[in-house]
């Protein structure tokens, strides 16, 4: 549906520049918004890499695994059911521990583990359980340690200071984080 609208929305815009006789700065501004884009990209694409690059020294060198020690504690506090098996609640801990670092792609195939091993445990298979429920809120407000991607970003945009964000991210996603847990559990007593 979303690409009908988005379709309309150019077909109009086009034709109404064609119309009142701005064909030629609509034509400009698309082979400069193409090559900007271009642009974009592969400076996100260097970027991206080094940041992979340095996240996977501070996997390598156990950075990643000292956090996910430091959080077993308060996720079993947390997830009820995952606590009860080690594959549930290390995917999880992976997971988070990833995208804390900002490594969201890496952190994919850990939620997906994580999802699977949390359905292992879900006694009620045709609906999520709260540990599921709980751990896509987190998933979804997760506290940012390093926003990686946004800092490539701002980099690749020519932000004169792009790890600027890093004190107000934390904040921002740690007040998220928070708020959805506290509701979470407040909510799961009711449904």
């Amino acid at each position: 549906m979303i690409n009908y609208i988005w379709f309309i929305m150019l077909a109009i815009g086009g034709i109404v520049g064609l119309l009142s006789g701005n064909g030629e700065a609509i034509s400009k501004s698309i082979i400069d918004s193409a090559g900007s884009t271009v642009e974009l990209i592969i400076g996100l694409a260097g970027l991206m890499c080094l940041w992979c690059g340095v996240m996977k020294i501070a996997e390598k060198s156990g950075l990643t695994e000292k956090i996910a020690w430091l959080l077993k504690p308060f996720l079993k506090l947390l997830y009820k059911d995952a606590s009860k098996s080690e594959h549930a609640l290390g995917a999880v801990i992976m997971n988070l521990t990833a995208n804390m670092f900002g490594l969201s792609n890496a952190a994919t195939p850990f939620g997906i583990k994580a999802m699977e091993e949390l359905q292992k445990q879900n006694p009620h298979k045709e609906r999520a359980s709260n540990d599921m429920v709980l751990f896509l809120v987190m998933n979804a407000a997760c506290l940012q340690l390093v926003p990686s991607t946004v800092i490539s970003i701002r980099a690749a945009c020519g932000s004169e200071n792009p790890g600027i964000i890093l004190v107000p991210a934390i904040i921002a996603t740690g007040c998220a984080a928070f708020v959805g847990i506290l509701f979470t559990k407040i909510l799961e007593k009711y449904f």
